[in-house]
């Protein structure tokens, strides 16, 4: 039996979900995850799931691939813009990292500084070198996108309204995204955490074949920042994994030291020039090969040289009480 719904049904049920594509100046709904502002080490009105540190735990520049794929579906499918905005104020308000400049604006910085030294600009104004402050980290973002049929929900408003009720339901849309934050230190090149997030959000927008142009236009509003919020609620999830990540942050260890050639032992690897060796390490593998030289320290101190000279003497090398070549190398077997 099919079932008739009238015209004024229809119509409320219609504008009920149409409202919430509604969007007023300073409105609740209107604003995504990441809210309020931020002044230095101060937050106003940030959102109370966006994870918090009691002291900064360095400087951090945001790096955007703007020649990945992802990057031009959320520029040229969703026409949605860069995400550092919105990921610096999730940084600052979180006071983990102090955010310095990388992007864009660092053309305005360098343009001020090349008037300077035109001699353009007030000899007050202090462009001069040696004011700028260095990024400690790298922090990187891409994004996946998926977009679900609603599904269930669909269905739910079809059974509820009958065939019209269908043709809303079904263009009803779970928006989703899949998040990844990378962070790097800029002095080593190590990669120090990576963090994965995710979000989900319905989109009621989607009338205007149907109801005509009115409800067309309301609806669409909504969809169109669809995308944005739950991609904005996705790296919020992302950053607060970061964050976690880096408080019980433990370094990585390579025995022999980082970026000297590992300890896989690839057949047929030739070895690249003597890696200088510190005398902490040396004292170290005097232990470890039974000349007890104590706790190491660093210091070439009577103890270290007497056992530097046993080694030496049992490896048949000159005898000096020193860390020369030829001790290093033979430490180095």
């Amino acid at each position: 039996m099919n079932r008739i719904v009238s015209l004024p049904v229809l119509s409320a049920v219609a504008l009920a979900l149409a409202a919430c594509s509604n969007m007023q100046m300073g409105s609740s709904e209107a604003k995504t995850e990441a809210t309020g502002s931020a002044g230095g080490s101060q937050s106003q009105n940030a959102n109370n799931k966006l994870e918090r540190c009691d002291a900064s735990l360095g400087t951090i520049t945001l790096v955007e691939d703007t020649t990945a794929p992802w990057y031009g579906i959320l520029t040229g499918q969703y026409r949605l813009g860069s995400t550092s905005p919105v990921l610096k104020l999730m940084i600052q308000q979180s006071n983990c990292f102090v955010v310095v400049e990388r992007g864009r604006a660092m053309d305005n910085m360098m343009q001020e500084r090349a008037l300077s030294q035109t001699g353009e600009l007030r000899s007050s104004s202090n462009f001069g070198k040696g004011q700028m402050v260095s990024a400690d980290y790298s922090l990187s973002p891409s994004i996946t996108f998926s977009n679900n049929n609603a599904g269930g929900m669909g269905a739910a408003v079809g059974g509820l309204l009958g065939p019209i009720g269908a043709r809303i339901g079904g263009n009803l849309n779970a928006k989703e995204a899949s998040t990844l934050l990378t962070l790097v230190d800029n002095r080593s090149g190590v990669q120090l955490a990576a963090a994965e997030g995710s979000a989900r959000n319905w989109d009621f927008g989607m009338f205007g074949g149907m109801l005509g142009s009115g409800f067309g236009a309301s609806g669409g509003g909504y969809a169109n920042t669809a995308e944005g919020k739950v991609i904005v609620a996705a790296f919020m999830d992302s950053y607060n994994g970061v964050v976690r990540a880096v408080r019980s942050y433990k370094a990585q260890e390579v025995k022999g030291g980082l970026g000297t050639g590992g300890n896989l032992a690839v057949q047929g690897a030739t070895a690249g020039p003597q890696r200088a060796m510190t005398l902490f390490e040396a004292q170290d593998k005097l232990n470890e090969l039974g000349f007890n030289v104590g706790k190491p320290d660093g210091n070439l101190g009577p103890r270290t040289k007497s056992q530097l000279s046993r080694f030496q003497q049992s490896r048949r090398i000159p005898v000096t009480g020193a860390l020369d070549q030829a001790t290093i190398a033979e430490l180095s077997r």
